[in-house]
């Protein structure tokens, strides 16, 4: 089917972005650890990253991609790409004119996005001199957001799914490369990420091209397009984006914890990012364009399919993923991080921080695939409200727990968050008669958990008869590591099948359908 074709598009591509990541991070953690320096950085990069979090899997894309379908199907490609021109020259303005005044006021902007930072005045002035490195990555990101929202309009989804691709390949190269022409490594790093959103945006410039879409720009105008499209965004920027708002929040209050939690937050994520990145990012992004244009042609009971699918598909993945974190963490974070001086301590709180930020993998993925349903049919107020009440959740969570259980709690807050996020969007969208779970799904989602339990039983037995091998040394741990998510995977396959969680006729024709 079309969305499972380009939900492997994407994902594939999240895939191999991902695993250039770890090894972005495994450099990382070696040079930096979870110290002052890795804390500053650390807030510099999470700064213009939540932003590229909001627009490219957020807010724009929620309110652009419905609205450039519609101009698209109704008014020809012409139309829209006028559209999509007015958008990007107001774009451009609002971001210069946003960066500038975040660069000036950098200092006062860095105690409310980091206070604990204060207490150090060295950290503290290092972090406003990296993120006034990495901030005008803004710029560049929100414009591929837009061109991204543009080739995914037209089916094309490959370009797009490939850019976090050249951020991962400028950071590993500003760490090989800049080390011996800057202070810290912090300020390769910052360095790497301003040149990555260049690269980024000029890669996608030329993809539209190739699409058709050769962009120009106008002199700026509020058109009444463009106001439409800011009157779905302003609340949309709230609502698709309750996740990261949640993640910032964590980095802000963990910046009052001793030095070293922001980084331990930091990678337990990047960890918990692969699958939520792959899947979660990888469905909503196939899945919005398609449900606009389904109800755009008034099919709804197709659109209802596409999301039982989605849905289907993200707990197939999500639950098995989520189970597999909480039960062997301590390897994953050891063979992947620990080294130079990211030492046993180091990854143990990071072990912490991933299974807390596990518990709520399933949710934060079906925040992603429930999300659609409401931006393609252009209601972004349902969102805010309820991401409305997620944050002040996470935010009276993360003070509780943060003093008994340090960085630990403040993870676990952001989890509890999220799975009240993706209860209420579920509700909300089955008391309007927009979902409703088919037969398939009530019939699988148990057998899917049956045989993730049974995955997540094999893993903790494993886990404990290649002790001697995770006790000893690099080779052995990784090749301990990969038998023991190898032989999981396998115990899932078997599993599945086992109990009809996956029918093997289906899996054949899903095969003969790539193959093709």
């Amino acid at each position: 089917m079309a969305l499972l074709k380009s939900i492997a598009t994407v994902g594939g591509y999240t895939m191999v972005s991902r695993i250039l990541g770890f090894a972005r991070d495994i450099l990382v953690a070696a040079l930096l650890g979870a110290g002052p320096v890795a804390d500053a950085f650390f807030v510099a990069f999470k700064l213009p990253n939540f932003f590229r979090r909001l627009f490219a899997e957020g807010a724009f894309s929620a309110a652009f991609v419905p609205l450039f379908t519609r101009q698209l199907s109704e008014e020809g490609a012409a139309s829209a790409q006028r559209f999509a021109e007015e958008v990007l020259s107001v774009l451009v303005v609002v971001l210069l004119l946003f960066c500038a005044l975040i660069q000036i006021a950098m200092p006062w902007a860095m105690y409310g996005f980091a206070p604990g930072f204060a207490a150090d005045p060295e950290k503290f002035d290092l972090a406003v001199e990296l993120t006034r490195i990495t901030f005008p990555y803004l710029i560049f990101i929100s414009l591929v957001s837009q061109l991204g929202g543009i080739l995914n309009s037209l089916g094309k989804f490959a370009a797009a799914a490939a850019t976090p691709i050249l951020l991962n390949i400028a950071l590993i190269g500003a760490l090989l490369g800049l080390m011996p022409f800057v202070e810290t490594a912090g300020h390769a790093l910052a360095w790497g990420v301003f040149v990555a959103g260049i690269i980024q945006f000029l890669w996608l410039i030329e993809a539209c091209r190739r699409a058709g879409m050769s962009l120009h720009l106008p002199r700026p105008s509020l058109s009444p397009r463009v106001r439409r499209l800011l009157v779905l965004i302003l609340p949309g920027a709230f609502g698709a984006g309750v996740v990261q708002i949640n993640l910032l929040i964590g980095v802000v209050i963990a910046s009052l914890l001793p030095t070293g939690s922001v980084s331990y937050l930091y990678y337990g994520d990047r960890i918990n990012q692969l699958p939520l990145g792959v899947i979660g990012v990888a469905v909503g992004t196939a899945l919005l364009p398609l449900l606009s244009r389904q109800l755009r042609d008034r099919e709804d009971d197709a659109a209802m399919a596409s999301l039982n699918r989605a849905l289907e598909f993200a707990l197939f993945l999500t639950i098995p993923a989520a189970l597999a974190l909480v039960v062997i963490p301590g390897p994953i974070i050891s063979v992947l991080f620990e080294r130079g001086v990211f030492d046993a301590a180091a990854s143990a709180a990071t072990s912490d921080a991933l299974v807390a930020y596990s518990v709520g993998l399933p949710a934060y993925v079906l925040v992603k695939v429930l999300a659609p349903g409401f931006f393609a049919r252009e209601d972004t107020v349902t969102p805010v409200k309820i991401a409305a009440i997620c944050v002040a959740i996470n935010i009276v969570l993360s003070l509780i727990l943060m003093g008994p259980m340090l960085h630990v709690g403040v993870a676990l807050a952001t989890s509890i968050s999220a799975w009240v996020n993706a209860i209420l969007l579920g509700w909300a969208l089955a008391s309007r008669g927009h979902l409703k779970l088919d037969a398939r799904l009530r019939a699988r989602a148990p057998r899917i958990l049956v045989a993730s339990v049974g995955m997540a039983a094999i893993l903790f037995g494993g886990f404990h008869g290649l002790s001697g091998m995770f006790s000893g040394g690099g080779g052995a741990r990784i090749a301990a590591l990969v038998i023991l998510v190898g032989g999981g995977l396998a115990g899932y396959g078997v599993l599945t099948l086992a109990v009809g969680a996956a029918v093997p006729a289906e899996l054949r024709g899903m095969m003969r359908r790539r193959g093709a």
